[in-house]
């Protein structure tokens, strides 16, 4: 059974630093697209980095900001979170799924292979 969980998030302060981790398990993580998603509260769940077998991808409101990496002796997906503002809040999910990054970035979580219980980011002076 594929599974995905999430942790490190918590409250940081605007311009801070955050790293979020996904570790997965029953399968492979080079095989599968990893996405990070996010729901901001008020706002849709949408789809914020993903790395796989194709170019990592970001949404434009992130990049430069986020890197997204992995470390397959792991089984664990990162996501470096810098210079976060308070639009960057919200519960951040892992999901998996074996189509491309493109595809991933841009498709409800819920249409995917699986994904995870979601961690919560709090940016807040």
């Amino acid at each position: 059974q594929m599974r995905l969980a999430e942790s490190g998030g918590g409250l940081v302060q605007p311009g801070g630093s955050l790293t979020l981790s996904c570790v997965v398990s029953g399968f492979t993580l080079e095989d599968f697209s990893i996405g990070w998603y996010r729901k901001a509260p008020g706002k849709e769940r949408e789809g914020v980095s993903c790395i796989g077998k194709t170019p990592s991808v970001y949404r434009d409101s992130v990049k430069g900001r986020f890197t997204i990496s992995r470390d397959a002796a792991k089984s664990t997906v990162y996501l470096r979170m810098d210079n976060l503002q308070p639009e960057g809040k919200g519960e951040y999910y892992c999901a998996t799924d074996l189509g491309t990054c493109a595809k991933v970035i841009t498709t409800p979580m819920e249409e995917l292979d699986a994904w995870g219980q979601g961690t919560l980011v709090t940016v807040s002076s």
